[in-house]
């Protein structure tokens, strides 16, 4: 028995002493996928944990993970890595790729067996009703409406330089991959960017366009994964090595259709795969189910927890920020124009921006950026709470407090703050109902939360998927509004609690 005890005392240090390695993948279907199937060779191979940080971001937000340790490897494309992440004019194999990766800390290696390249496409009707074939002939048609996506638009080897190789006349707008095929059946749109994998591509009867000039290189899938891996876990390693060539191009769009067209979860399709690897079909898979067992799956308490972290850390800061700053103001009249300015311009900022802004300052992704985007955010309801509320007391009350010789901090502290903390506690739970719904952006740079499940359904356009996620954060919202109506109930004096319905919310 005390062997037994002794054990079950030793297994959270045994688990934390087998290490844990870090999957990461992109925003789009086959990355979860691929992300999914790195994850569980890792499991299998019993050496090393495996956590898979799902739908990171776009290329240049998961490579920062993997430069900064937060992520150990995460599949990604040759064409990509030598255009987009090197910089380098031309195409390359291996070899040249992972000299010029060395320095870096990092390599590149287990070809999965296919290539995805980039291509542009258009409904086959209208293609064959316009006699367009080859990318050239697009440019005989000026009047064309084309979408692409975010990343394709500014990525060395995505726009730009297309439209400079083929003298394209062409201004497209910036859409969601998962969303364009529906844009494009409804014709709204004419002309797409896909990927040679994507099985929607047979489904909505679209015609590739031919690359006549060859413009696009090479996009062989591959691992980009950090130096040290295979010293660290080398069993581990060798079963990612057996990956090598396992997914021809076919097994691909398979897999990449029973998650988009099928309906099954990223997790079933790799189980399929690892269970079958060779054979010919996807395997076995479950679908994703209804509503409500999306919304209470596996993940639930994960992400709901995730969400809860960055909404109360950041609003435990925007409290501690917010509070002294309104107070400031309030007795600083010079001053108050400039901070409330101040807090007030911060919301101005468009949340990705902001995003985008702190990971390049703060040289990281992930919760902590989250975090300090979400608290900014969150000033400007307590500030000018916490202001409202101390100049809407009183001025006899103001002038009974200093009759009794009072000094300022006392004065602030037993009778300013608790006239005025109505007003400020609204203030406070302005902010929180806000950030419920704001940290759902914060999955598009790795924080996790609701938002996972939110941009997993734009990546294949699962309705159900998405409200998996926005109903909860919703739900959430609605909590958190009653938690403060209660507290309030509760840590406000009966008398107080009339005031403050004048103040901001």
């Amino acid at each position: 028995m005390r062997r037994i005890l002794l054990l079950l005392w030793l297994l959270p240090a045994l688990s934390i002493a087998q290490g844990t390695v870090n999957v990461g993948s992109k925003r789009f279907t086959e990355s979860y996928i691929l992300g999914e199937i790195v994850a569980g060779t890792i499991r299998r191979a019993g050496e090393a944990h495996a956590a898979h940080r799902r739908g990171m971001g776009n290329t240049a937000i998961v490579f920062a993970a993997l430069k900064n340790g937060t992520v150990d490897l995460y599949p990604e494309y040759t064409g990509t890595i030598a255009f987009e992440l090197l910089g380098r004019g031309r195409a390359a194999d291996l070899a040249a790729l992972n000299r010029d990766l060395a320095p870096l800390g990092l390599g590149v290696a287990v070809p999965l067996g296919f290539d995805n390249s980039y291509a542009l496409a258009m409904l086959e009707s209208r293609a064959i009703s316009l006699g367009i074939r080859t990318i050239s002939d697009l440019s005989r048609h000026p009047h064309l409406k084309l979408a692409v996506s975010q990343e394709f638009l500014n990525r060395r080897d995505g726009w730009p330089a297309l439209r400079s190789a083929y003298g394209l006349p062409f201004a497209p707008r910036g859409l969601d991959h998962g969303l364009a095929y529906e844009a494009l059946a409804a014709g709204r749109i004419d002309v797409i960017d896909v990927y040679s994998t994507d099985a929607k591509v047979a489904k909505y009867a679209l015609r590739v366009l031919a690359d006549n000039r060859g413009f696009f290189p090479a996009y062989e899938a591959a691992l980009l994964y950090r130096l040290d891996l295979p010293q660290r876990f080398p069993r581990t390693w060798g079963a990612l090595r057996a990956l090598e060539g396992a997914i021809p191009a076919e097994r691909m769009v398979s897999m990449n259709a029973a998650a988009e067209l099928s309906g099954a979860t990223f997790t079933a399709v790799a189980d399929g795969f690892l269970a079958t690897a060779g054979a010919a079909g996807p395997g076995a898979m479950q679908g994703r189910g209804s509503l409500v067992s999306m919304i209470f799956a596996a993940d639930f308490w994960r992400v709901t927890l995730e969400h809860l972290a960055l909404v109360f850390a950041s609003l435990a800061l925007s409290v501690a920020a917010g509070i002294p700053l309104g107070v400031w103001a309030a007795r600083a009249p010079r001053c108050a124009p400039w901070i409330l300015a101040a807090v007030g311009l911060l919301q101005t900022v468009p949340s990705l921006a902001l995003l985008a802004f702190l990971i390049a300052a703060m040289g990281r992704i992930g919760a902590a950026p989250a975090i300090v985007a979400l608290f900014l955010y969150a000033l400007l309801p307590i500030v000018r709470n916490t202001v409202s509320g101390l100049a809407d007391i009183p001025a006899p009350l103001r002038e009974s407090a200093e009759a009794l010789g009072l000094p300022g901090r006392a004065r602030l502290r037993l009778i300013e703050l608790p006239l005025a903390a109505r007003a400020i506690l609204a203030g406070i739970k302005t902010s929180a109902v806000i950030n419920v719904g704001m940290a759902t952006i914060a999955a598009f740079v790795g924080a996790g939360g609701y938002g996972d499940r939110i941009v997993a359904g734009l990546a294949v356009n699962d309705h159900r998927l998405m409200l998996a996620g926005a109903l909860p954060a919703a739900a959430l919202a609605l909590l958190i509004q009653g938690g403060f109506d209660w507290l309030e109930r509760r840590a406000v004096p009966t008398g107080l609690q009339g005031r403050g319905e004048r103040t901001t919310k």
